[in-house]
C-alpha cells in the first residue's frame, strides 16, 4: 500500500517555549494573540509551552522563544538545553534581553540580599535556606545572551501580541523578522 500526497499531513513548523526569572508576561502576551492562536496552530506543532503542558524540550525544534533572565544554577541548565534543541532561539522580552526587572538586584551583594531576608527578620531565628533541592543563586542576574548565542530579540516588557505574532509569521514564513518601532510596548 502506498501513501498518496492526499493521506500525508503537511510538516509543521516546531515551536517551544519557556520561562526563566521573570513575571512571564510576555507568555501572556502570546496567549493575547487570541484567536490568531487558530491560525497559528494551522502552520506551527507546539512542543514545550504552557499550551502543551509539556516540561521539557524535544529535539528539532525550529523556533524556541524564551523569556526571563537567569537567576540560577537551574535557568542557566534549562536555557542550555533548550539553545542544543532549537533551529532558532528568539530571546522574548527585557528579562532576556537585558535582565529586566530580575537584575535590579545586581547592585547588590547576594549574601548580604540573603541575610537581609531570612536572618534580619523580627525574631532573628529564621536561617538562610540550605536544601540541595534549591538551585543555587548566580552572583549576578545575567541576560541570556551572556551564556548562548541568540538569533532573535524581540524587545519589550512584556512584547504586544502585535508584534508577537509579526515576529512569528515573518519568521515561518521565510522572511527576516522586521518590527516597526510602535510595535515595540514597555509598561
Amino acid at each position: 500500500m502506498t501513501d498518496s500526497a492526499e493521506d500525508k499531513a503537511p510538516v509543521k513548523i516546531r515551536i517551544a517555549t519557556t520561562s526563566l526569572a521573570g513575571c512571564f508576561g510576555c507568555h501572556m502576551s502570546l496567549l493575547d494573540i487570541d484567536e490568531r492562536l487558530l491560525e497559528l496552530v494551522k502552520l506551527v506543532e507546539f512542543d514545550r509551552s504552557p499550551l502543551t503542558d509539556i516540561k521539557h524540550c524535544g529535539p528539532g525544534i525550529d523556533i524556541g522563544l524564551i523569556e526571563g533572565a537567569l537567576c540560577n544554577a537551574e535557568n542557566v541548565h534549562v536555557l542550555r538545553e533548550f539553545r542544543r534543541n532549537c533551529k532558532f532561539l528568539v530571546a522574548v522580552g527585557a528579562c532576556a534581553i537585558n535582565g529586566g526587572l530580575p537584575a535590579q538586584r545586581n547592585r547588590f551583594d547576594v549574601g548580604d540580599i540573603l541575610n537581609k531576608v531570612y536572618s534580619d527578620g523580627p525574631d532573628g531565628r529564621a536561617r538562610v535556606p540550605n536544601d540541595p533541592e534549591l538551585p543555587l543563586l548566580l552572583d549576578k542576574v545575567y541576560p541570556i545572551h551572556d551564556v548562548v548565542r541568540v538569533d532573535y530579540f524581540i524587545p519589550g516588557c512584556p512584547p504586544s501580541a502585535g508584534a508577537l505574532w509579526k515576529f512569528l509569521v515573518d519568521l515561518i514564513g521565510g522572511r527576516t523578522p522586521r518590527l516597526d518601532y510602535s510595535q515595540f510596548h514597555f509598561d
